[in-house]
């Protein structure tokens, strides 16, 4: 599809060796979004409410990880915490970009950790939203999401783990997010990333103690109160290792705290991260 067909398309560039589509807009100091890991997900659908508020104050990159969107699908399937790191690492050199502040959305929050710790002169701030990254006991709710198999069925099974406001979970959007869970390569590439038994992908997800407590960012810890994926104790502990950090938990809310509370979602974390100058010295230890 082009871009004019389709708005979760836009730019292509190569990354670590993999052609990844990726949003760009507005100006400023650069704040890259990582997206979560639901069936037919890609950035636009993870950041569409969010991406052009905090637009108006940064520029905001949001990438399809390898394995998701609209990004090339290389085989064998890269599909480790090494590699997304990497990726990402090779967007801001592609970009020329040599610091950014970081927001990662449950996957995406593991993602942003693991980034931060192996090099943490290139992020100045983080955000952590729902965020994987530490061990626990999977959740129904994770095992379900990464076990989906498509079907318009399914999928509104997984609309209903994700959000807590049941308004917004319709037979439309149920429809619209299973035909994206079923173009080509997408549910292919979701289900060779995590398969049965899933406690393991925690694991993988996750970073150690040690290395978090040494995390040196100012870190905003975002949760969703009534999130059935992950829960609300991992924010609770991240708030406590990560030595720079606030804790802030929604109430009424799932696992889509973007889209459930998109307009406090962006005023608080616009806040947070326009606190920031440019030239703020990052404190290594």
């Amino acid at each position: 599809m082009s871009k004019p067909d389709n708005p979760e398309v836009a730019q292509s560039i190569v990354a670590a060796g993999i052609r990844t589509n990726y949003h760009d807009l507005g100006s400023g100091f650069p704040v890259l979004l990582i997206h979560g890991s639901g069936p037919g997900v890609t950035a636009w659908a993870n950041w569409r409410l969010i991406m052009p508020e905090l637009a108006k104050q940064a520029r905001v990159i949001a990438p399809d990880m390898v394995g998701f969107g609209y990004t090339e699908r290389p085989s064998p399937p890269p599909y480790t915490m090494d590699n997304w790191v990497a990726q990402a690492l090779g967007l801001l050199d592609a970009l020329g970009i040599e610091q950014t502040d970081l927001i990662g959305n449950s996957f995406g929050g593991a993602l942003s950790l693991a980034l931060a710790i192996r090099h943490p002169q290139r992020v100045r701030r983080l955000v952590l939203m729902g965020s994987a990254g530490l061990s626990f006991p999977i959740t129904p709710g994770l095992d379900a999401v990464w076990g989906y198999t498509p079907s318009p069925e399914n999928m509104r099974r997984m609309l209903d783990i994700f959000a807590y406001d049941r308004t917004i979970v319709t037979d439309k959007l149920a429809k619209l997010r299973y035909e994206a869970s079923i173009r080509p390569g997408f549910q292919e590439s979701f289900a060779a990333m995590f398969p049965a038994p899933r406690q393991r992908w925690v694991e993988a997800l996750s970073s150690k103690e040690n290395d978090l407590r040494r995390l040196p960012h100012q870190t905003l810890v975002v949760h969703g109160r009534e999130d059935q994926v992950l829960p609300l104790e991992c924010s609770i502990t991240l708030a406590k290792w990560l030595v720079r950090a606030q804790l802030h938990v929604f109430g009424q809310c799932g696992h889509w705290t973007q889209i459930e509370h998109a307009g406090r979602f962006a005023q608080l974390v616009g806040s947070f991260l326009a606190e920031a100058r440019a030239e703020e010295p990052l404190p290594l230890p």
